[in-house]
C-alpha cells in the first residue's frame, strides 16, 4: 500500500512526525493526513496514545475514541525518557517537513528536541507545538489544559444551556477539534512560505487562545456592545426566531434568519398579521420584543406535530431541521454518504469510519490506511 497516497493528493510529498496524543494534535495530523502526508505517530511504550484505552466501546484492542482520529498513519513505539529514543526522534526530524507535539511546555527543550534546536539542524523543518494557554501570561502557562476545563475558562459553557439552570458543556471535545483545525492551518501556511523562502517556521497554537477566538459574535458582542451573553437555550443572542420550538410531539428548528424568512414562517402559521406587527417587523424589533414573540410562536407550533411544521416550512423555503440522535443522523442518506467501510483484520475485519469532510476536484479524500495498533509499523520505519 502506498502510504503517502495518490500523486493526486495535495500533500502526498509531506512526511509530518507527529508526536501528538490525545485530540488536537492527532486531529491536526489526521487532516494533513488524509490531505495525503505521511504521518508517523510517535507512542510510548506503555499503553501508545491515551485514547487506545478510552472505552468502552472497543474493536480489538483499540477504543473507538482513537480509531476516530488516526487514519491514514503509521505508528511507531519510542521511549523518549532513553537516549536512544531521543536520538530516534532526532533522526526521523531530519528526513520530516513537519513536527507536531503537545507536551508539556519545556519537555521537548529538556529532551533537546526543542524546535529552535530542531530548526538549527534541520532549517527546513516546520514545528508545531500545541499548548494548553500559551506564553503570554506566565501565571498559567504551565496548566494542563482538558477540553472541559477550557470550555469552562473561555465562557463557552457561561452561554451553553437553558436560560434556567447550570451551564452545561458541549456534548463533545468541540475546543480540541477547533484548535486542531487551527495547527493544520498554521502548518499548511508555512509549507506555503517554506516554498519561497526555504525555511521552515515554527506554529504554535494554544487551546486557550483558539477557544476565546472560536466564541466570535460572542466575544464581539461583550468588546464592542458590552453585552454579556448568558445561557439562552437554543436561541441565538442576535436573530429572532432562530432556535428549537416544540410541536405537540417532539421539538425541532426553525431559523428565520431574516425579515423574509419570518414572513413566510407567519404565512405557515396562518399569522400573516405577526409579520407587519410593529414589535416583529424586523429582527432588532423581534430581539427586543423576543419573549412577546416566542410566547406566541410556542402556543401555535404545539397545536400540530413536528413532521407536519417541517414539510410545509420546507415547501415555503424557511430553513428548519428535526433535531436527530447520532443514529438518526447515520440512517439518512447524507449521514450514510459519510460513512466509509475499512478492511482492517487487526480491529475485527471492518471498520467503520467518518470519511474525510474535505473534497478535491469533486472526490472525498481516501481512507488510504485503518488506524495502526500500537507499535505496528515500529521496525518498517526505524529500521528503515
Amino acid at each position: 500500500m502506498d502510504v503517502a497516497g495518490s500523486p493526486r493528493l495535495p500533500l502526498s510529498a509531506v512526511r509530518v512526525l507527529d508526536l501528538s496524543r490525545v485530540l488536537a494534535g492527532p486531529l491536526c495530523s489526521m487532516v494533513l493526513a488524509d490531505l495525503g502526508a505521511e504521518v508517523v505517530k510517535i507512542e510510548r511504550p506503555d499503553g501508545g496514545d491515551d485514547t487506545r484505552g478510552w472505552g468502552p466501546p472497543f474493536a480489538g484492542p483499540d477504543a473507538a475514541y482513537f480509531l476516530a482520529l488516526n487514519r491514514n498513519k503509521r505508528s511507531v513505539v519510542v521511549d523518549l525518557k532513553t537516549p536512544a529514543g531521543v536520538e530516534a526522534i532526532r533522526r526521523l526530524a531530519s528526513d520530516a517537513d513537519v513536527l507536531i507535539e503537545n507536551f508539556r511546555p519545556g519537555l521537548m527543550a529538556e529532551l533537546g528536541l526543542s524546535p529552535q534546536a530542531l530548526r538549527e539542524e534541520h532549517p527546513r523543518l516546520i514545528t508545531c507545538s500545541l499548548t494548553a494557554f500559551g506564553a503570554d501570561v506566565e501565571e498559567v502557562a504551565a496548566r494542563p489544559g482538558y477540553d472541559i476545563i477550557v470550555q469552562a475558562l473561555c465562557g463557552l459553557m457561561g452561554v451553553t444551556g437553558p436560560a434556567t439552570g447550570e451551564p452545561v458543556k458541549v456534548g463533545v471535545a468541540l475546543l480540541d477539534v477547533v484548535t486542531g483545525l487551527y495547527a493544520a492551518i498554521g502548518i499548511l501556511a508555512a509549507l506555503q512560505e517554506r516554498e519561497r523562502t526555504g525555511r521552515g517556521r515554527h506554529v504554535e497554537v494554544a487551546l486557550f487562545d483558539a477557544s476565546v477566538a472560536a466564541m466570535v459574535n460572542q466575544a464581539a458582542n461583550v468588546l464592542i456592545g458590552d453585552l454579556v451573553p448568558a445561557p439562552m437555550g437554543t436561541a441565538h443572542p442576535n436573530i429572532v426566531p432562530y432556535q428549537a420550538f416544540r410541536a405537540s410531539d417532539r421539538p425541532f428548528i426553525l431559523a428565520a434568519g431574516n425579515d423574509r424568512l419570518f414572513a413566510r414562517t407567519c404565512e405557515v402559521l396562518d399569522r400573516a398579521d405577526l409579520a407587519t406587527d410593529p414589535r416583529f417587523a424586523t429582527n432588532g424589533e423581534r430581539v427586543r420584543h423576543r419573549e412577546e414573540l416566542v410566547a406566541i410562536l410556542e402556543h401555535a407550533f404545539a397545536a400540530r406535530p413536528a413532521a407536519e411544521w417541517l414539510a410545509a416550512l420546507e415547501r415555503a423555503g424557511v430553513p428548519c431541521a428535526p433535531i436527530r440522535r447520532l443514529d438518526e443522523v447515520f440512517a439518512a442518506p447524507e449521514g450514510a454518504a459519510l460513512v466509509e467501510e475499512v478492511p482492517d483484520p487487526a480491529h475485527g475485519g471492518v471498520l467503520r469510519l467518518i470519511a474525510s469532510p474535505i473534497r478535491i476536484d469533486g472526490a472525498r479524500t481516501p481512507i488510504r490506511m485503518p488506524p495502526p495498533t500500537l507499535g505496528a509499523h515500529t521496525d518498517e520505519v526505524l529500521g528503515g
